[in-house]
C-alpha cells in the first residue's frame, strides 16, 4: 500500500510556540498553497481515500482534497501544560526530564510519546488490513515519523523511541510517500 503522509499547512500561530494538541486553523493561504502543490505533483491518485486528523489545521486541506475520513489517532502529541506556552518558557528542567525519558514520560501531563505510539499503531494496523492500494493520509510532523517508524514491526515504546529519535525536517504542507506492507 502506497501512503501519502501530508503535513498540516502552516498554523495560525506566533513562532516558538508549542501547540500540539491545539485545535489552531491554518493560514488560509498556506491552504491554498498546499493544494496547488498537491495536485500539481499529480502524487494523489483521484481513488485515494483520504484520512485526516480531526484538528483543523489539517481538516481544512483535508476537505480541499475530497471527502475526508477523520480519525482523532491521527492527531498531534498533548503537550498538557506546556500547550501554547513558548518553548523558551518551559522549564529548562522539564524539557531535560522529557529528553531523559523520551517515550514515557508525559510533557506538561498530557500524553507520552509511547501512548501516541499505541494509538498511531493501530490506525496503522486498522489501515492495512482495509487493503488500499493507496490512501492519503493529512496529519502532523510527528505523526508522519510515527507511521514511518510503524513499518518496522517493532513494539510500540521501540516505535516511539524511533520516531523521537529523528530530527523534525518536514515543511509544512510537505507530502511523504511511504510503502506499508500489506
Amino acid at each position: 500500500m502506497r501512503l501519502i503522509l501530508v503535513r498540516h499547512p502552516q498554523p495560525v500561530v506566533a513562532p516558538g510556540i508549542c501547540y500540539g494538541a491545539t485545535d489552531l486553523p491554518a493560514a488560509p493561504d498556506d491552504i491554498d498553497r498546499v493544494h496547488t502543490a498537491l495536485l500539481a505533483s499529480a502524487s494523489i491518485p483521484p481513488d485515494a481515500p483520504i484520512y485526516s486528523s480531526p484538528l483543523r489545521r489539517c481538516a481544512a486541506l483535508a476537505h480541499r482534497l475530497g471527502t475526508p475520513i477523520f480519525d482523532a489517532r491521527l492527531a498531534e502529541m498533548d503537550f498538557g501544560a506546556w500547550e501554547m506556552r513558548a518553548w523558551d518558557d518551559i522549564p529548562r528542567a522539564e524539557v531535560d526530564a522529557w529528553a531523559a525519558d523520551l517515550a514515557a514520560y508525559h510533557p506538561g501531563g498530557g500524553e507520552s510519546v509511547q501512548e501516541v505510539a499505541e494509538r498511531v499503531m493501530a490506525f496503522h494496523a486498522e489501515l492495512l488490513r482495509q487493503r488500499h492500494a493507496h490512501a492519503v493520509i493529512v496529519c502532523h510532523a510527528g505523526t508522519i515519523r510515527l507511521l514511518g517508524a510503524c513499518a518496522n514491526g517493532l513494539p510500540p515504546r521501540e516505535v516511539a523511541l524511533l520516531a523521537a529519535s529523528k530530527p523534525h525536517r518536514l515543511a509544512y504542507g510537505e507530502a511523504v510517500i511511504l510503502e506499508a506492507n500489506r
